[in-house]
Order: C-alpha cells, then sequence, then structure tokens
C-alpha cells in the first residue's frame, strides 16, 4: 500500500517537518521505494514534483525537506506499486483542470479490474496505466458531467463526489486527497487520520526520524493547521481516525463542516 500526507492551514504554511517524516517511509522505515510526488497550491496556482525514485535516495524530496515553500493546501504520497510499472507518469499526484482549477488527486489502495469495465470515462484519459488516475480521471469525469460550471455553493458538488466515493470503495480500497486549491477533500476506506494544531501550541516529536519541532517558536497565535497522514507521523499528538467511508472536507485548516458517513457498511 502507499502512503497519504495533505495538510490545509489558514495562513501560508510549509510542511517540512510532516514532509521528513513521510520521506523517511520511502524506503527507509518503510516499503514505498516506488517513487513519490507532491502539490503545493499558491492561490489557483499549483507548485509539482515528482520522482519515481525512493523518496529517502531522492534529491528533490531532500530540497523539498530542507526549502520551507509555503502553501495553504498540500498534497503528497509515496507509492508502493500494486498496478503499473515504476515511472513518472505513475507517480501521485495526479493533476487535471476542471473550472479553471487545478485539481489534484492522490489515492492509497488497490481497486479491482472490473472498474476499467463497468465505469465509463467521459472526458479525461490516464496518461500513466495505474488503477488510481483511471479512477481520478471517472471521479472528474463524473464531476464536470453533472456540474459544467464551478456552483456558488459547493455542496451539491461534495454530496455527488462523497456518492462516488463511496461507489469507487465498492471496487477495494480508496484512501484518497482531493484539492481544487481551496479544499482538501478526505475519504477514507480503511486508513487515514488527521490532527489540528493551533494555540497553544505544543512540541511535536516524529516517529520516523530524530526530529523535534517545538511549535509555539515556529507559529502565531492565530495559526490553524490540519495534517492528514496515512498512518500518524508524530509521537504524543492527538491523531484522530477517519472512519470506513467517511469524507471530511478541511478549508483553513477547519473542518468545512462537510461532513459525510458511510452510505453502506
Amino acid at each position: 500500500m502507499c502512503e497519504l500526507l495533505g495538510m490545509s492551514a489558514n495562513v501560508p504554511t510549509d510542511i517540512c517537518f510532516s514532509f521528513s517524516g513521510l520521506m523517511q517511509r520511502g524506503g527507509g522505515t518503510g516499503p514505498h521505494r516506488d517513487g513519490w510526488g507532491i502539490a503545493f497550491y499558491d492561490g489557483k496556482g499549483v507548485r509539482a514534483f515528482h520522482d519515481p525514485k525512493p523518496s529517502i535516495d531522492s534529491e528533490i524530496a531532500h530540497l523539498i525537506k530542507e526549502h520551507p515553500i509555503k502553501s495553504l493546501v498540500v498534497i503528497s504520497h509515496i507509492r508502493q506499486a500494486n498496478v503499473g510499472s515504476v515511472c513518472l507518469e505513475n507517480t501521485h499526484p495526479f493533476i487535471r483542470e476542471l473550472w479553471g482549477y487545478s485539481w489534484s488527486f492522490a489515492h492509497n489502495g488497490q481497486l479491482d479490474p472490473r472498474l476499467y469495465d463497468e465505469l465509463t470515462l467521459r472526458f479525461y484519459r490516464p496518461v500513466g496505466t495505474t488503477d488510481s488516475e483511471f479512477a481520478f480521471c471517472w471521479l472528474l469525469g463524473e464531476i464536470r458531467d453533472a456540474f459544467p460550471e464551478r456552483p456558488d455553493d459547493m455542496t451539491p458538488v461534495i454530496d455527488l463526489i462523497h456518492e462516488r466515493c463511496e461507489r469507487l470503495r465498492g471496487y477495494g480500497v480508496f484512501n484518497m486527497l482531493l484539492s481544487e486549491s481551496s479544499l482538501l477533500i478526505t475519504y477514507c476506506t480503511s486508513k487515514l487520520s488527521w490532527l489540528t494544531r493551533r494555540t497553544p501550541f505544543g512540541q511535536a516529536r516524529l516517529m520516523d526520524e530524530d526530529m523535534i519541532v517545538d511549535f509555539c517558536h515556529e507559529t502565531t497565535d492565530s495559526d490553524i493547521v490540519t495534517v492528514i497522514a496515512t498512518e500518524p507521523l508524530t509521537h504524543d499528538e492527538p491523531w484522530t481516525p477517519i472512519k470506513t467511508g467517511q469524507l471530511t472536507v478541511f478549508k483553513g485548516g477547519i473542518d468545512a463542516e462537510y461532513r459525510y458517513s458511510a452510505q453502506q457498511e
């Protein structure tokens, strides 16, 4: 299985600390050696980095670890290949345009090959050969078909995304991070947890690297940062597991009150 990392914040924030822990799992403390990627939003723009090398050995990953790129929304992924060869086009997150926004998507899990025959791609086509990218192309096509223009109220869009995620869950394990620049949409089948850092800030210690940060010295009292990960990245912080079939949306580091439970068990 792969691992996911996401961040939603109310002020531009770097993800160096959390990414330092994640990249160790890409061939160091974990088996996810088949590539990695990360996307940082800056307004409607997105900076994306991909590398088919293990993150632990990647010079690009070490650059990301050391260089504080600040963003409100970040999606990252380390890959343990199940479907599709190890190559650049198969590394997450995948990115497509909809409504003049760059949508980013990363997936953890494996889906039954039946989806290739049973789900119709309407507008988007995969560049690579993963079940993940196929699912993303289908999901974004479903959104585009139902909503040719971005609605003022995103509630019906989120409703549709949850319903389609539930359908994808019927094909196997579907843990997902999705964003169009301002919202960080999470969906869980098996493993996904989150934590929110806000005042009063304290220390955090990574599980996978000897690194401690005292966020009292790195933040202001008004900062709010939520981190989502497949597996908790730190000791002694209150990570909250996301339930099977649950979709949650974060905006500005805060639960945006779009929250949906499983429609089927």
